[in-house]
């Protein structure tokens, strides 16, 4: 497992868990993040902006935060 925010560009990626408080949890599943989805980095911003993702459950593309990013854990999609 590895945080979203490290994981590579155009690979899909299942969620395996989002950590962090109810907050953030609750933030994340508003967004349409849940556990088993599968998502893939669009874009990466240069330097230390935020981070393109896309839901392929979902068909949405939402932006965030590298901190945010971080506490999405995610394994690679064979």
């Amino acid at each position: 497992m590895i945080p979203l925010s490290n994981a590579p560009a155009d690979t899909p990626l299942k969620i395996v868990e989002i950590e962090g408080g109810h907050g953030v949890r609750r933030r994340l599943l508003s967004l349409g993040f849940h556990k088993n989805h599968v998502i893939e980095i669009d874009k990466r911003s240069i330097l230390k902006g935020p981070i393109l993702i896309k839901n392929r459950t979902s068909d949405m593309t939402v932006a965030l935060g590298r901190g945010i990013a971080g506490k999405i854990l995610v394994e690679v999609v064979e």
